[in-house]
């Protein structure tokens, strides 16, 4: 059941499309081994929608990074995962780079991605997908849940109301988890929810490159899975507005548009009331970091809203959460940012 008219069209594809190694994480030793545990078996099911053959970079700012050289290596050792230090490159400016590092890491390519996976939902005879759909009411009968289904794929018309029975549920609508619970009466997720940019840009001498500065309030650019953009994204400057409840509260959100609610949001990028670009800004910070033959153009963005556990303020860490919420009938709770961690969900459901 999904509230949008296809699949994939929020947070799914308006992210880095990194496929994580673990790098990304030196605060969060169990985020990073989960992100690099799953990394092959990903790679191998999605090798067509899978980009490894560019030269990804790792950097530390010299002034305010939360991790130094030492930790950093120190930490790769640890996992396992290739760090090469970098002493000189004229593609960047080593007067604000206090090191930089050749690593080995993929992007995976979410529209593609997105088509392979609706094709093959669609495709299989035991899986009906409802879209432009919700669900206004849940009630636990004996060992089934029954439920009301909301159906509407055009505002002028009419909505069709349906019934569905189902012994098991999963909740895996990521910004909109805590209000399906609700409806569910089962617990609110801790959440933390950001109007979310992604910056997609080009630049001829850094063309099928990457880099990510770490560890504190920096940026990150890399290629977008096999698009040939390449996608821009500042600790700083990507995240416009904050929700600290549950439910994923913004003051763009007005009571007469039912297209974005607190309790079922809906598509920033097409949204008339997101924020400004902060493209510009993000260019001019990773700018600081490459010499004077590196320029790059910004083409468009994508916005969306990206929610973390609130307990991953403590570490940076992005823990993938799979909890059974109830027994009899079974209601499941899956909150995941990392796509190769979709395959912890074998281990409960």
């Amino acid at each position: 059941m999904e509230k949008e008219a296809r699949l994939f069209q929020k947070a799914s594809v308006v992210n880095q499309a990194r496929l994580h190694s673990g790098y990304h994480y030196p605060r969060s030793i169990a985020t990073a081994a989960l992100s690099d545990e799953h990394k092959a078996r990903f790679t191998e099911e999605h090798r067509p929608f899978v980009h490894s053959q560019f030269e990804k970079f790792y950097a530390l700012d010299r002034f305010g990074s939360f991790t130094d050289p030492r930790q950093f290596e120190r930490f790769c050792a640890y996992l396992s995962i290739p760090c090469t230090p970098i002493k000189s490159h004229n593609l960047f400016n080593f007067n604000r780079l206090e090191a930089l590092y050749a690593t080995v890491e993929a992007t995976f390519d979410p529209v593609l991605l997105g088509m392979h996976y609706r094709e093959r939902v669609h495709a299989h005879a035991g899986i009906h997908v409802y879209t432009s759909a919700r669900v206004t009411q849940a009630v636990a009968d004996g060992d089934v849940w029954r439920m009301n289904l909301v159906q509407q794929f055009d505002a002028q018309e009419e909505p069709v109301l349906l019934g569905i029975s189902s012994a098991t549920v999963i909740n895996a609508t990521y910004a909109a988890s805590s209000a399906v619970n609700r409806l569910f009466g089962v617990a609110d997720l801790d959440l933390t929810h950001e109007i979310s940019e992604i910056a997609f840009v080009s630049s001829k001498a850094f063309e099928n490159k990457g880099l990510t500065v770490m560890d504190g309030p920096f940026g990150s650019i890399m290629p977008y899975g096999k698009s040939g953009l390449l996608s821009l994204s500042s600790v700083a400057y990507t995240h416009h507005k904050i929700s600290y409840q549950n439910l994923p509260h913004f003051d763009c959100q007005t009571a007469d548009d039912l297209a974005c609610t607190p309790s079922a949001p809906g598509i920033c990028t097409t949204c008339l009331r997101r924020p400004a670009s902060n493209a510009y800004k993000m260019i001019a910070q990773m700018g600081q970091y490459f010499s004077d033959s590196v320029q790059f153009e910004h083409l468009f963005s994508y916005y969306t809203i990206k929610s973390k556990l609130k307990t991953s303020y403590i570490d940076d860490g992005r823990p993938t959460e799979i909890s059974k919420l109830r027994e009899n009938p079974h209601f499941y709770c899956l909150f995941a940012g990392k796509i190769n961690s979709i395959y912890e969900v074998e281990k409960i459901v």
